[in-house]
């Protein structure tokens, strides 16, 4: 049977965690980072009787935000629901969302058609303790939700990661959301069918590898159904990242199953004071503006921009040094872009170091390329010295005058070391002279390593090969 006979149909859900300093009815701190349970709640977010939701304008906000950004449809007037189901971690027996009047309808991602964006709470969450029994924690209970609904437009993981990925990378620039999958600030569910028949949900996925994962296991598992003769039933299924396998947790609801009507508690959401237009060209450089903008600027390759493009404080710092980069005479971006995305990075990943916390001023930065690239510094010296910045935040011309940070380029003192180097190294010189240019690097080697690697290693091979052919 063809591979072809059975075509993937994918639709997301996408859940994010509203960076508000609050939840999104009541007063409580918004704190995905609390190790300590239930001490983040209040009687509004418990559910006692007789307590009265809030609305949280700022998660209003950020809403309208991420809809304008997607080039959504934002409502003047919408309204918020009860979504009814109950389980442990829900303490009201329902949710406050929104249903047939989301905040914001259409747009546009990746190729993708957007249903809707609406705001919603979050549950609490269950802990399963060693010895069979579940707590519930509700510091989570009642934090502002996005969640954005995709048409069922996609056919394979590729682009439902594609898609993922950007949104993720949206919500930062606009600071919406941290967004960060492995805190549950983002959270992913694919509908999949194939053929556009029955549909399956996956729920709750945490990370870009699960997504992939439990997508491809899910079609797989769906195709054999009906390549022998079965029919797919209509359900939710969870991931399990450990036998990479799917499982049933329960049948899929229906909208009717949740008894969808209006929040009596809440009054209807009226916009039509705010100035959309304003809050349109107030929003932030969006990741695409970026990549095209800094290939039109800085000349650099689409794969370069990605790179940089990907860490939103890494591509501001590197903005920052180019700006200071251009001060000098010799402005070699190029030089720039590898120091950062090569040295610099591996010297944070070997220290657990992120780019908001390193010491490393961009100026600075700026200055210390400017003195490699200009053949002050060695590539010797240019590694010691970015490391002694990393390390206490120095700018290059103090660790200059503390340290033996000059390059040795011309002069006798040059010329004398090559003298050494030939006395002592004869099996090297023996090959160069029978024609094996390949032992002049040796040389040069043991150049650097007399300087301690202040000798330019450039000179170094010509006053080389200047001893040399003198004898």
């Amino acid at each position: 049977m063809s591979k072809e006979k059975y075509q993937p149909t994918i639709g997301l859900e996408i859940h994010a965690r509203l960076d508000t300093d609050t939840k999104m009815f009541c007063s409580c701190c918004n704190d995905s980072g609390e190790k300590k349970p239930n001490v983040n709640v209040c009687p509004v977010c418990l559910a006692h009787p007789g307590t009265l939701p809030v609305i949280n304008e700022d998660a209003v906000e950020k809403v309208v935000m991420l809809g304008l950004a997607l080039g959504g449809n934002i409502a003047k007037t919408t309204h918020f629901d009860r979504k009814s189901y109950f389980y442990p971690d829900l303490p009201k027996g329902f949710q406050i969302s929104q249903y047939d009047e989301p905040l914001v309808s259409g747009g546009k991602l990746c190729g993708v058609d957007i249903t809707r964006v609406h705001l919603e709470e979050d549950a609490g969450s269950l802990v399963h303790a060693e010895d069979g029994d579940s707590l519930v924690d509700y510091n989570r209970a009642g934090t502002p939700l996005a969640e954005l609904v995709t048409e069922p437009d996609m056919r394979s993981v590729k682009e439902v990661v594609e898609f993922a990925k950007e949104l993720q990378l949206i919500l930062k620039y606009l600071g919406v959301s941290k967004a960060d999958m492995e805190k549950g600030e983002m959270r992913v569910e694919a509908n999949i069918s194939l053929n556009m028949g029955t549909k399956v949900e996956l729920k709750n996925i945490n990370s870009f590898r699960a997504v992939g994962g439990a997508i491809e296991y899910e079609v797989k598992r769906q195709k054999k159904i009906l390549e022998d003769g079965g029919e797919v039933e209509q359900e939710t299924r969870g991931w399990d990242p450990k036998k990479q396998k799917t499982f049933s947790q329960r049948s899929k609801e229906e909208a009717h199953d949740y008894r969808y009507f209006p929040e009596p508690d809440l009054p209807p959401l009226d916009l039509s004071n705010w100035d959309i237009e304003e809050m349109k060209r107030d929003l932030p450089e969006l990741p695409d503006q970026k990549r095209k903008r800094f290939m039109d600027e800085f000349g650099l390759s689409e794969e370069d921009v990605e790179t940089l493009v990907n860490n939103k404080r890494e591509a501001e710092y590197f903005e920052e040094a180019v700006s200071e980069l251009k001060t000098f005479d010799d402005v070699d971006i190029k030089a720039l872009y590898h120091y950062l995305t090569g040295d610099l990075r591996g010297l944070m990943s070997d220290k657990g170091v992120e780019f908001k916390d390193i010491k490393i001023d961009p100026e600075d930065f700026a200055h210390f390329v400017h003195l490699s690239s200009s053949g002050e510094l060695s590539s010797r010296l240019a590694k010691d010295m970015l490391l002694e910045m990393f390390e206490t935040g120095k700018d290059p011309e103090a660790i200059k005058e503390e340290g033996d940070f000059e390059v040795i380029g011309a002069g006798s003192e040059l010329k004398e070391m090559a003298e050494e180097v030939i006395d002592e190294n004869e099996g090297a010189v023996s090959d160069y002279k029978s024609g094996k240019e390949e032992a002049i690097k040796f040389l040069v080697g043991q150049m650097m390593k007399k300087s301690k690697g202040q000798a330019d290693p450039q000179k170094s091979a010509e006053v080389l090969k200047e001893v040399l052919d003198e004898n």
